[in-house]
C-alpha cells in the first residue's frame, strides 16, 4: 500500500483503506456450542441470520462501505435470496465452508468435501467465482496447514484463516501479522491475517469478533489508527451478523464459551458504526493485487515447515 499512495500523489492526499469481513452464520452454528447444538438439528433452531444481515447491509450502504461476505454454504443453500441480496449490492461473496466444522476435526477428504460444496452452493446462486475462504473459527492452525493444498487445487486465490495470535482453540502465533503470500506444494494463495496489535513482543488481537466486543471503543480505535498511521498497514476487521443480535435465543454451553458468545452483544452495532464513520473499508479481493506485487513471501512448501516457523516466518 505504501507503493500505491505515492502513485496516488502526495501522503496528504493518500487515503487508508482497511478490509472490512463478515462471517454469515446463525447464531446456533458456533463452534462454542457444537457439544449442544448437532449439525443434524439446526433445521429445529429459529433462523435470524437473514434479519441480522440485512441490517448489517443497510448499515454498510448508508456510509457507502464494500464489505467481504464470507459465506457458509448451508446458509446460501437456505437462503439463496440473502446471498444474491449482498452480491447485487456490490459486495464480495466468498467462502466459510458448508456446515462449521473445525478443519482439525476433520480427514483431507471431509475438508475437500466441504470446501466443495460450499464453492458450488455460493457460485450456482451468484453465477461467479468463489476466490476467498476462511475456516471455521480460524482452525488452519500448524497442523492443518494442508488445507491450504487443498484450497489451491480448487481454485482459491486467498485464505483468511491464519490468526497470528496464541489461543485455546485456534491460532498460529509465529505467522505474520500482515497479509503475506504462502508457497505449497499445490501453488501459491495469498494469506489475509486478522488484525493484531504488537505489544511487549504479543500479538493482540483487536479488530474482530469477541475481542471487538470486549475492549472499549476507544482502544479498538487507537489501536486502528497506530496501524495504519506507524506500520502503514491496513487493517482486517470481522464480524458475525449473530454479533447485533441482543435478543437471539439463549443457548447452553461451557462458561467460557458462553462469556465469549454473549459479552457486550449490545456494543457492537454501535462500535461498528463509530469505525465506519471514522475509516474508510473495502473488500478483501481488492488487496489481492497488491500483496501479490508487494506483500512479503513466505515458502510454508510442506507440513514440516510449521515445525521451523520461527527460522521460516521471521
Amino acid at each position: 500500500m505504501s507503493r500505491n499512495a505515492q502513485a496516488g500523489g502526495s501522503a496528504k492526499d493518500f487515503t487508508m483503506f482497511n478490509a472490512l469481513t463478515i462471517d454469515v452464520e446463525d447464531y446456533y452454528m458456533v463452534s462454542g456450542f457444537a457439544n449442544e447444538v448437532k449439525f443434524e438439528d439446526w433445521n429445529r433452531y429459529e433462523s435470524r441470520v437473514e434479519k441480522n444481515t440485512v441490517q448489517l447491509l443497510e448499515l454498510l450502504n448508508e456510509y457507502g462501505l464494500k464489505a467481504t461476505f464470507f459465506i457458509l454454504g448451508w446458509v446460501a443453500e437456505r437462503h439463496p435470496g440473502l446471498v444474491r441480496r449482498i452480491a447485487s449490492a456490490g459486495h464480495e461473496i466468498a467462502s466459510h465452508g458448508y456446515n462449521h466444522r473445525l478443519i482439525y476435526n476433520l480427514t483431507k477428504d471431509e475438508f475437500r468435501e466441504d470446501v466443495r460444496m460450499a464453492k458450488q452452493a455460493l457460485e450456482d446462486i451468484t453465477g461467479k467465482p468463489v476466490i476467498g475462504y476462511r475456516a471455521t473459527s480460524y482452525s488452519i492452525v500448524k497442523k492443518t496447514l494442508w488445507a491450504l493444498d487443498i484450497l489451491i487445487e480448487m481454485g482459491f486465490l486467498y485464505d483468511s484463516s491464519i490468526f497470528p495470535i496464541h489461543h485455546d482453540r485456534y491460532g498460529f502465533p509465529e505467522a505474520d501479522r500482515f497479509p503475506y503470500t504462502i508457497k505449497r506444494s499445490a501453488g501459491e494463495i495469498v494469506e489475509f491475517p486478522p488484525s493484531t496489535y504488537s505489544l511487549l513482543g504479543m500479538n493482540i488481537p483487536v479488530a474482530g469478533g469477541g475481542y471487538f466486543r470486549l475492549f472499549p471503543l476507544l482502544l479498538t480505535k487507537a489501536a486502528i489508527r497506530r496501524i495504519n498511521q506507524k506500520e502503514k498497514k491496513a487493517v482486517l476487521i470481522y464480524l458475525h451478523p449473530w454479533e447485533i443480535d441482543v435478543d437471539q435465543p439463549r443457548l447452553h454451553g461451557s462458561r467460557l464459551s458462553e462469556f465469549r458468545h454473549y459479552i457486550n452483544l449490545r456494543t457492537t452495532l454501535p462500535k461498528l458504526r463509530a469505525c465506519v464513520k471514522e475509516f474508510k473499508f473495502k473488500m478483501l479481493s481488492e488487496f489481492y493485487g497488491s500483496v501479490k506485487e508487494d506483500g512479503p513471501f513466505r515458502s510454508f512448501s510442506t507440513d514440516a515447515d510449521a515445525e521451523s516457523l520461527s527460522s521460516a516466518v521471521r
